[in-house]
C-alpha cells in the first residue's frame, strides 16, 4: 500500500511529438501540483536528429526529464521496429528500477508505449492508460492498443463508445473514466499564434489557402506507402494551395515516405515540410488552414474543435469515431483528388459551422490528473479480475 505521507510519483512516458502534444497539459497540471511527483521518461522519435530531436522542445518548455530511453533503430523494417521494442522493454525496466513511480501514465498504441507497459507489468507498476477502445484498423499499432488496454490499471477513454469496448474487454467499470481527449486542452488553454506569427516563425507564405498534410504509413499493409503517398502528392500538386508537410512516423515504410516528401518540396515553391511543428504551431496552422490532408488521428480528433474539413486517406483511421468535417476516401489519384475538391467547396466548408467535437470541450487534463491524484493504489488495483460483459 502506498505510503500517503510522501508525496505521489507519477511516471509519464512520451515517445513523439504526437503523443507529447496530447500530455502536455496532463504533464503540466501533475508538474504544478504540490502533492505530486512527476516522472517525465522521454524515449524514441524524441531522442533523434532525424525526426527533429524534439527532446529540445520538452526541456523548452521546462519540464523537468527523469529518464531518457534510447530504443529507436535508424531501421525501420520490421525486424528493426521489433529490436527496438526488446531495446525499450530493457531500457525501462532499468529506468522503472531507478525512478520507482507509484503510477505509471501511457498514451495511445505505439510500439514504444507498448515496451513500456510491458516493463511495468514485470515491475508491478500500475498503469494508467489514455485513449485505450479505439480503433485503427489499418496498423500494427490495434492490437498493440488493445493489448496495453489489458495491461493497465486504470483507464481514461476520449469518449463512451471506446469506453464500451474496454469494459467489453473485461476491465474493472470502477476504473474507467470518460473525460474526452486531452489534446484539446491545448485549444482552450494555449495561445496560439495568429497567421502573421506563423508566417514570421515558419518562413512560409500563408496569404493563399492552406493545406496541412500528414500521412502515415499503413503498416498492416505489406510496401504501399510509396504507391499511396505518389497518388496523394499527384493529387495535390498544381493546386493554388500553399501546402504545409509533416513527416511521417518512425514506422515500418516511414523513411520513405518522409524522403518523397523531401524530394517534392523541392521542386514545389508553396509546399513546405516540417519534421515537427510542436502542438502550438501546429495547432495554430489547423486553426487558419483550409484543408487537412492524409491519414493522422488529429485529423479525426482536434481538427473538428477548428470545424476544419479534412480528407482522410485510406485505412489507417478506420474505427475511429469522427465527426462530420471528416470526408474518408480511398488511396487512389482520383478518389483523393474529389475528396479534396468537395472539401475546399464553400458548400462543405458553409456545412460545418456549428460543428461539435465527439472528443471534448477541453478541462480533460485536469479530470485525469484529479483521478490519478485521489485513486487509492493498493494490491486490490494490481490484482485485476475480469470484469464479465455485461457490466452491471
Amino acid at each position: 500500500m502506498i505510503n500517503i505521507s510522501r508525496k505521489r510519483k507519477i511516471a509519464v512516458v512520451t515517445g513523439t511529438r504526437a503523443d507529447y502534444g496530447l500530455l502536455y497539459w496532463v504533464l503540466q497540471k501533475i508538474h504544478e501540483d504540490s502533492e505530486l511527483i512527476l516522472q517525465l521518461v522521454v524515449t524514441g522519435m524524441h531522442l533523434s536528429p532525424e525526426f527533429g530531436l524534439t527532446v529540445q522542445e520538452i526541456e523548452a518548455d521546462g519540464f523537468p526529464i527523469s529518464e531518457r530511453v534510447e530504443m529507436l533503430l535508424s531501421s525501420d523494417t520490421e525486424v528493426g521496429i521489433s529490436t527496438s521494442i526488446g531495446l525499450g522493454v530493457m531500457g525501462f525496466a532499468r529506468a522503472f528500477s531507478q525512478l520507482k513511480p507509484d503510477i505509471l501514465v501511457l498514451l495511445g498504441d505505439r510500439f514504444e508505449v507498448l515496451a513500456a507497459a510491458t516493463a511495468a507489468a514485470v515491475a508491478r507498476i500500475p498503469v494508467a492508460h489514455i485513449h485505450g477502445g479505439e480503433s485503427s484498423e489499418g496498423v500494427i499499432d490495434e492490437p498493440f492498443r488493445h493489448a496495453i488496454t489489458k495491461m493497465s490499471h486504470v483507464h481514461f477513454p476520449a469518449v463512451d463508445l471506446y469506453a464500451r469496448r474496454i469494459r467489453q474487454m473485461g476491465e474493472d467499470p470502477e476504473k474507467i473514466f470518460t473525460f474526452g481527449g486531452p489534446g484539446l486542452d491545448h485549444i482552450y488553454l494555449t495561445q496560439l499564434p495568429q497567421r502573421k506569427d506563423l508566417q514570421s516563425e515558419l518562413k512560409i507564405d500563408l496569404t493563399k489557402r492552406v493545406a496541412v498534410i500528414t500521412y502515415h504509413p499503413v503498416t498492416l499493409e505489406f510496401s504501399t506507402g510509396r504507391h499511396h503517398m505518389a497518388n496523394l502528392l499527384t493529387a495535390i500538386r498544381g493546386r493554388d494551395l500553399t501546402l504545409v508537410f509533416t513527416y511521417a512516423n518512425a514506422d515500418t515504410g516511414g523513411r520513405v515516405i518522409n524522403q518523397m516528401i523531401e524530394d517534392f518540396v523541392k521542386n514545389e515553391p508553396d509546399a513546405h515540410a516540417f519534421p515537427s511543428l510542436g502542438q502550438r504551431r501546429y495547432l495554430g496552422l489547423l486553426r487558419i488552414a483550409d484543408v487537412m490532408v492524409g491519414n493522422s488521428s488529429s485529423g479525426i480528433i482536434e481538427a473538428s474543435s477548428f470545424q476544419i474539413p479534412v480528407v482522410n486517406v485510406g485505412d489507417r483511421q478506420r474505427g475511429r469515431v469522427r465527426a462530420a468535417n471528416v470526408i474518408d476516401c480511398g488511396v487512389e489519384q482520383n478518389e483523393i483528388a474529389n475528396a479534396l475538391n468537395q472539401a475546399l467547396s464553400k458548400e462543405f466548408r458553409d456545412s460545418l459551422k456549428g460543428l461539435v467535437n465527439p472528443y471534448g470541450e477541453g478541462q480533460t487534463s485536469s479530470r485525469i490528473v484529479s483521478t490519478l491524484k485521489q485513486i487509492h493504489l493498493g494490491e486490490e488495483l494490481l490484482k485485476k479480475s475480469f470484469k464479465d460483459w455485461p457490466c452491471v
